[in-house]
């Protein structure tokens, strides 16, 4: 089969099924108490002094409704804290030593709840890739 078709097909799809979910019922979906950002980078030094990198998934939960609004307009800042929190766990990471993932998840949650100014938002960590 040609792949061009088989993505075409794919995207057809992926954009029909929001438009069938909010046609049921008059009523709109819930908002899921999820929030995935994007990716966070950060430069290492890899075993022979090359450079490597380390990206990191993450995510918040926030069941709050206030507060998930708040997530939602603190995207760039919370992008901005887990971008240092994640330069400094790459930089003082020894070359072909795992990253510490307990630390990480704690200095990551507690850059949340600074730059939301509260506590209620729990975050969720998804994959952590040294290359």
């Amino acid at each position: 089969m040609d792949r061009r078709a088989l993505l075409g097909l794919a995207a057809v799809a992926v954009t029909a099924k929001p438009a069938a979910a909010s046609s049921g019922g008059g009523s709109a979906p819930a908002l899921p108490s999820y929030t995935r950002l994007p990716t966070v980078t950060a430069n290492m030094r890899r075993p022979g002094g090359q450079m490597g990198v380390m990206t990191v998934e993450v995510g918040v939960d926030t069941p709050d409704a206030a507060l998930r609004t708040r997530v939602a307009q603190s995207a760039p800042r919370l992008r901005a804290a887990y971008a240092a929190v994640v330069q400094e766990a790459a930089t003082v990471l020894l070359p072909g030593a795992p990253p510490d993932l307990e630390r990480l998840v704690a200095q990551l949650q507690a850059a949340t709840d600074r730059t939301l100014g509260r506590r209620g938002a729990r975050l969720l960590i998804g994959t952590v890739l040294v290359v």
